[in-house]
C-alpha cells in the first residue's frame, strides 16, 4: 500500500460529484480509493460502491469500504478499512477472504501494540495533524509520533490527518508508506492538478528515501 490514497467525504466535495472527483484523481494517478461515508444510508452507500467499482476496477485501482463489511461484501470491493469500534480483524477477515486488503486505524499506543499480532495489510495512522473530517479520534500523533509507530511496526503504515501538499514531503520522510487524504483532493477547485501535485511530491520523496537507504 503505497502512495496517494484517497478517503472520500461528500460534504467536501462541495458543488463536484463524488464520481467525478474519483474520475479525475484516478487520472492524476491515485494508488487507492476508500469510500468513506459516515451519514448516508445502506442503499445509498451501496450505490455509491458500485458506482466506484465500475470506475475503479477497469483501472486496476483498490476500492476499500470503510467500516461496512457488508458493503464490501456486496459489491465485492478489493478490501476494507476498519475502525477501533468496528468488527474485530479476525471476523473481518474470516468473512472477507485471505486476498482482501484490510487496514486498521490505530489512534493510541496501545492500538499500534495490539496490531502487531494482527495480519493487518497496513495501518492507518490517525489522526496525524488535528482535521475537521476526522473528529472522532484521539490526540494528533504527530510527526514524532509516527516515527515512534514506524520505529516499532513490522506493517505500512498510511497517514491520514490534515495531510496536503504542505505537509506531504515531511509526513512520508517520518515513516508513512502511503498519504491518505480527503479535504485536499476532494475540496481542491481542480482535482487533477491538487493530485498530480501530491503524487509527484510523494514519488519525489519516496525516491530520495530510496535512495539513502
Amino acid at each position: 500500500m503505497k502512495g496517494i490514497y484517497l478517503v472520500t467525504d461528500q460534504n467536501a466535495c462541495q458543488a463536484k460529484s463524488l464520481e467525478s472527483i474519483v474520475i479525475d484523481a484516478v487520472k492524476a494517478g491515485v494508488s487507492c480509493v476508500q469510500l468513506r461515508e459516515k451519514n448516508i444510508g445502506t442503499r445509498m452507500f451501496l450505490k455509491k460502491a458500485l458506482d466506484l467499482v465500475s470506475i475503479l476496477k477497469p483501472e486496476k485501482i483498490p476500492l476499500i469500504i470503510n467500516d461496512r463489511v457488508d458493503i464490501a461484501l456486496a459489491v465485492k470491493a478489493d478490501g476494507v478499512h476498519l475502525g477501533q469500534s468496528d468488527m474485530p480483524y479476525e471476523h473481518a477477515r474470516r468473512l472477507m477472504g485471505p486476498k482482501a486488503v484490510i487496514g486498521l486505524s490505530v489512534e493510541t499506543w496501545e492500538d499500534v501494540q495490539k496490531a502487531q499480532d494482527l495480519e493487518v495489510d497496513y495501518l492507518g495512522v490517525s489522526p496525524v495533524f488535528p482535521t475537521p473530517t476526522k473528529t472522532d479520534t484521539k490526540a494528533p500523533w504527530g510527526l514524532e509520533g509516527l516515527v515512534r509507530i514506524r520505529d516499532y511496526s513490522r506493517h505500512h503504515l498510511v497517514a491520514i490527518g490534515g495531510l496536503d501538499a504542505s505537509n506531504a514531503q515531511d509526513v512520508i520522510k517520518s515513516g508513512a508508506d502511503s498519504i491518505a487524504v480527503v479535504s485536499a483532493i476532494c475540496s481542491a477547485k481542480d482535482v487533477f492538478n491538487a493530485t498530480t501535485k501530491l503524487v509527484s511530491f510523494f514519488e519525489k520523496t519516496q525516491f530520495q528515501k530510496e535512495k539513502r537507504s
